[in-house]
């Protein structure tokens, strides 16, 4: 059986052409360049931020103005990383490697070219996965039980926690804390109350996007309340370049560009991962095959074109567990899943079978995000730049009053701008003492499908745990975990 029909292609097409949807992928491409852009800013808290705006909309169009921040916002963290050596997401730490000390040789400008194309290249290369694996992966998925979306829900925790900044200890707790906040709230098969302290509100649980929203803006907020930013060193006059030779340095290094995208791609598709580790991955590849004369860490252009290809090519690969899976690839899509939920969309092996439509608008709005943040990069990069100038005590209490009225708006509840101002003091804490916030959200997204789907399999083998390792999908899933967590550990055990 066919997943997607050409009745689905026109119908998306029809969808996707409607001038309003069009518009709202421009201004999500212009809010992810601010976000991405400005210092203490993330693509996850401009979508968790703009995430209330999408109740009064249909599911293209918050998908398109979701899916503009997203690419856009990835891209736009090499811009104050490459100007100021202050990445905008953690993502861009690599490519600040390279692309400060060519901002700092009068070649920032070839820089912020060399990232935006690359960007593009990364994200069309993950849009044709996505295309191509999805949908099989989807018939594959018809298969699974609650055993193997235990087993994958249990890797990408492990996943996201690993690969954290700092200690793996750190990112376990976070994530942690995650699994117990997704607790509150009613039993589902008991119906008795769990960690309510009385208040009916929290009987639902806890809503998803007031936890994100506390943890990502105001979290951020109050961290750069504290930090502010830096006094950025003057950088001398830069060389303006031809997009033609951006092209010839990318051409040049093509197969650098094809293995980034691959190495992107791929870390997209592992849940819980994301563009930091993926860039990462890529820069340190790209070291490796150095060639003499190459002058990574000095303003090598080969350390910008590895990174920034990786890091959007992460887009269209973490979109593949999420569409089949219902499992987060990485922070931002797990904020996705409220947006599609929102719709009354759910995702999972069923969702391309049964809204083939919604799949290929899927694509065709993120060919159209890569194309608007090519055309604001190039246009704009120097325009760009000046969002860097705001001072924090501007760009603290308006974020901060645009993430209470988003709160307000979910349900016209002040209970939910309290539990933003909560998380935001958890978020805040767990930033402050070196724990990693995207551990946290996962646990959030990821704890009810760990817990149903663990009840599920006990329930129906009747309490036989032997089950997780006689199912070869899921024991394959289990022995990847404590490769991952032996592999994470095992420095860590020859240091001490």
């Amino acid at each position: 059986m066919e997943l997607i029909g050409s009745a689905d292609f026109v119908q998306a097409f029809g969808l996707v052409a409607d001038p309003w949807v069009i518009l709202f992928v421009f201004l999500g491409a212009v809010i992810g360049m601010i976000f991405g852009a400005a210092p203490g800013l993330t693509a996850p808290s401009a979508i968790a931020l703009f995430l209330p705006v999408t109740y009064a909309m249909g599911p293209t169009t918050s998908m398109a103005l979701l899916l503009g921040i997203y690419c856009s916002g990835y891209f736009a963290g090499s811009i104050p990383a490459i100007l100021i050596n202050t990445p905008g997401t953690p993502s861009a730490a690599a490519t600040a490697l390279d692309g400060y000390q060519m901002a700092r040789a009068g070649d920032g400008d070839r820089a912020l070219s060399v990232a935006v194309m690359c960007s593009f290249v990364g994200g069309l290369f993950s849009l044709l996965l996505l295309a191509t694996i999805a949908p099989m992966l989807a018939k594959v998925a018809l298969s699974f039980t609650s055993v193997e979306y235990f087993s994958f829900a249990l890797v990408g925790l492990v996943c996201v926690a690993g690969i954290s900044q700092g200690s793996l200890l750190k990112g376990l707790a976070a994530a942690l804390i995650g699994v117990l906040v997704s607790t509150v709230g009613l039993d589902p098969v008991s119906g008795v109350g769990r960690f309510m302290f009385g208040e009916p509100n929290l009987m639902g649980g806890v809503p998803t996007i007031s936890a994100l929203i506390g943890l990502f803006a105001i979290g951020q907020m109050l961290l750069l309340s504290k930090t502010g930013v830096g006094d950025a060193q003057i950088l001398p006059t830069q060389t303006p370049v031809s997009q033609w030779s951006v092209l010839r340095d990318i051409w040049r290094n093509k197969w650098l560009a094809f293995k980034s995208a691959v190495i992107g791609s791929l870390i997209g598709v592992l849940p819980g991962t994301g563009p930091a580790i993926a860039s990462w991955v890529s820069y340190s590849d790209a070291l490796r095959t150095a060639k003499p004369g190459d002058k990574f860490g000095k303003g090598e252009v080969k350390g910008v074109i590895a990174c920034e290809v990786s890091n959007n090519a992460v887009t269209g690969g973490a979109l593949v567990p999420l569409l089949t899976l219902g499992i987060p690839g990485d922070p931002v899509t797990a904020v996705l899943i409220g947006a599609l939920m929102i719709q009354g969309v759910h995702t999972g092996p069923f969702l391309i079978a049964q809204n083939g439509s919604l799949f290929v608008s899927i694509l065709m709005l993120l060919f159209l995000s890569n194309v608007f943040m090519v055309a604001l990069g190039l246009s704009g990069r120097k325009l760009a730049a000046r969002v860097l100038s705001i001072p924090p005590g501007v760009l603290v209490p308006t974020i901060c009053v645009m993430a209470a009225a988003g709160a307000f708006s979910l349900h016209n509840n002040a209970f939910d701008v309290r539990l933003v101002l909560i998380f935001g003091a958890i978020g805040y804490l767990l930033m402050r003492f070196g724990f990693p916030t995207a551990p946290a959200v996962l646990g959030i997204v990821l704890g009810p499908i760990l817990e149903q789907n663990l009840r599920n399999a006990l329930t129906i083998s009747r309490m036989d745990f032997t089950v997780f390792v006689t199912r070869p999908v899921s024991a394959a899933s289990l022995l990847v975990a404590a490769l991952l967590l032996y592999l994470w550990l095992k420095p860590r055990r020859s240091a001490d």
